[in-house]
């Protein structure tokens, strides 16, 4: 990780962490450098999620842009993979996403994707925080015809949303969904390709005002959702975060599907229909136990990579996998996206539930999840916390308590100033009680922020 970019773009509380002036920067830096690389007008398409400060910052990525010669296409509120998509497909030079998931309204972020559609490269990010520390030479300014155009190109966000509905294998008709669209991206994109689909849709959370995006609601706060089904009497949930690039969903009695259960029953179903290259499905280390125990009984191999859907990406683009995620709803579909897409994983799960005729509860079953504690501090200094010697007992001693019956998970955050801790035992109190010590240790040692 960079100095301002971490593992999902640049990061932080909007106007404190990233200002108008970064993304001005940002802006100017694009422009000029994909001009020069490519010797031609560079082209960039930016979305937005919905939060107030989203606009601001589209204007000034704008301004930075067309400002060093480059065009600007505007594709509005949208989801991330729907700027990789029309990155991709368009032969756009870059695309930008102004958004901080599944953050609160007052932070925000850029996440870079390559003209592949794909996160942009370490080597790239690097150049532009040098730019931004001034250890670049000005850059000149666009003037007279070579000032680049801000379009409007909403047109390309529609063709996205024809895509989704291209992917479909079966009419969604008599279907119930119920949609938690998080007052974020997914608002009116996602009643539309269900719409479209013939799904009966009852959708919440989806009348943003720029400060309710993710506010007990969506991916993060799935237990409105949970009700929602079982009051309404829905034969399936999906919820989304701020972005959309994540879903989870809720089975029709209410129960959470979370995204070990996802890449279960999307991966079963695609070794059965020959789908499945390698016999494998990537992970991260943060799956639970129960799901590599299914996974051993379907006759599924699968691999460990970091936290993070950009390692997760990596490891299936290096080896050709073809489906791999996150326990948070970050599922990558490689043959479809090069991003998590919660939408395009909402179509998937529907196909495996209309094409194998049972219910998501039905097809969830076989994983027998352990449980899970997991707590988030606030800390001042990551790098400090990891290396301190007491911290480093604390877990010690925890692993030896758990030995072969369970596992403690201690990491950074890639975008926030947190430590995780997270403990996965046969019995849940053992979880929060051994959670609970490392926690305390950390807190105990001053670097609690």
């Amino acid at each position: 990780m960079g100095k301002y970019f971490g593992t999902d773009g640049f990061r932080g509380e909007a106007n404190v962490v990233l200002t108008v002036e970064h993304a001005y920067q940002i802006g100017r830096f694009i422009g000029w450098y994909y001009g020069k690389r490519e010797n031609k007008k560079c082209t960039v398409c930016i979305g937005k999620d919905t939060r107030r400060s989203s606009y601001m910052y589209e204007y000034s990525l704008a301004a930075g842009l067309t400002a060093s010669g480059a065009d600007a296409n505007l594709l509005h509120v949208t989801t991330t993979p729907s700027v990789a998509y029309v990155t991709k497909t368009e032969d756009f030079d870059c695309g930008i996403m102004i958004s901080a998931s599944h953050n609160p309204y007052y932070d925000n972020g850029i996440k870079l994707i390559n003209s592949k559609g794909e996160k942009m490269d370490e080597e790239t990010i690097l150049k532009i925080e040098d730019y931004i520390d001034g250890k670049i030479e000005p850059i000149p300014y666009a003037k007279g015809e070579e000032i680049g155009c801000t379009v409007d190109y909403a047109a390309g966000r529609n063709r996205y949303v024809g895509y989704l509905i291209s992917l479909a294998t079966r009419s969604y008709k008599g279907m119930k969904v119920g949609l938690d669209c998080a007052n974020g991206s997914a608002w009116m994109i996602a009643k539309n390709v269900f719409d479209a689909l013939g799904a009966k849709t009852y959708v919440i959370n989806n009348n943003p005002d720029g400060v309710n995006i993710n506010t007990n609601c969506g991916s993060t706060h799935i237990e409105g959702l949970c009700q929602f089904v079982k009051e309404n009497q829905l034969d399936i949930g999906f919820a989304f975060d701020g972005d959309s690039d994540r879903c989870l969903a809720v089975d029709e009695n209410g129960n959470v599907v979370d995204g070990d259960l996802i890449l279960y029953i999307c991966g079963r179903y695609m070794k059965e229909i020959g789908e499945l290259s390698n016999n494998t499905v990537v992970t991260t280390v943060m799956s639970n136990f129960g799901l590599y125990k299914a996974f051993d009984e379907a006759g599924i191999e699968y691999e460990k990579t970091a936290v993070g859907d950009k390692y997760v990406y990596e490891n299936m683009s290096n080896n050709g996998h073809k489906i791999g995620g996150e326990q948070s709803g970050h599922i990558i579909f490689s043959k479809y996206a090069t991003t998590g897409d919660g939408i395009l994983t909402a179509i998937k799960l529907m196909e495996v539930v209309l094409e194998k005729k049972m219910s998501l509860a039905k097809l969830a079953s076989p994983v027998k999840i352990y449980p899970q504690v997991l707590i988030n501090v606030k800390v001042k200094d990551k790098k400090a916390v990891k290396e301190d010697e007491q911290v480093k007992a604390a877990i010690k001693a925890v692993e030896e308590e758990l030995g072969d019956s369970g596992r403690i998970l201690v990491r950074e955050s890639g975008t926030e100033p947190l430590i995780r801790v997270m403990v996965e035992a046969k019995e849940a109190d053992i979880c929060e009680l051994l959670t609970r010590k490392v926690v305390d240790t950390i807190k105990s040692r001053g670097y609690e922020a």
